[in-house]
């Protein structure tokens, strides 16, 4: 079997992570908007992956993860959310970067080097961000919720996720305290406005539902 390359082993993870959100096939369009690629990047790719055995393609839908695909998305998205919570909580790189570094490192370290990392942070379940990290078997402990956007004036929610895509947004929410664990009771919502207001420790943030979106909660 020819060896998986980094760039495979990254359109493996998107494709994992479009299915994650969206509970469906990956298209060309979205893969190409989601790793900045061209659509003939994709396709080109596509049909290698294919070759491989990694993904299946549905007409007109798009692709999903075979079960060699799926395992293989698994593992780097474990390197990845492990790597981010080293960096962390044993080198001090700020949450909002972590995400870039884990993408470039994700692809060069060995197995166990990766057991050496899960058990310095004590077998850890979800990385800086929320983010479950997959066990070595693939199994996945995810918590429920929902985003704080839906949430109604008056609800207290606990914040267990946080969109990673967006180092100015993390930057942005870390200022004011919002991480996966605090506790956030909606203030005001102005649909109108598209505005939310939310409070923490006494404290007043309005923020666009847009932002709200990307936050998620349990209720």
């Amino acid at each position: 079997m020819p060896e998986i390359s980094a760039a495979m082993e990254d359109y493996l993870k998107a494709i994992h992570r479009i299915a994650e959100a969206t509970g469906g096939a990956a298209t060309t369009q979205v893969l190409a908007d989601r790793l900045r690629v061209s659509t003939a990047s994709v396709t080109g790719m596509m049909k290698k992956l294919d070759a491989l055995h990694l993904v299946e393609h549905q007409p007109y839908h798009g692709v999903v993860l075979t079960g060699r695909g799926e395992a293989v998305a698994l593992e780097v998205l474990r390197h990845h959310r492990l790597l981010e919570l080293y960096l962390v909580e044993h080198l001090g790189v700020p949450w909002d970067e972590v995400h870039a570094e884990a993408d470039r490192l994700e692809h060069h370290i060995s197995e166990g080097l990766e057991d050496r990392i899960a058990a310095k942070l004590g077998q850890p379940s979800h990385d800086p961000h929320g983010d479950p990290i997959p066990a070595r078997d693939g199994s996945i402990v995810d918590i429920p919720a929902m985003p704080l956007a839906a949430c109604a004036v008056g609800a207290s929610a606990r914040i267990t996720r946080i969109s990673d895509r967006s180092p100015g947004l993390l930057q942005y929410l870390a200022e004011r305290g919002l991480r996966p664990g605090a506790e956030v009771t909606v203030a005001d919502l102005d649909d109108l406005a598209g505005v939310m207001t939310v409070e923490l420790d006494a404290k007043r943030h309005t923020l666009s539902l847009g932002v709200s979106a990307q936050i998620m909660v349990e209720a």
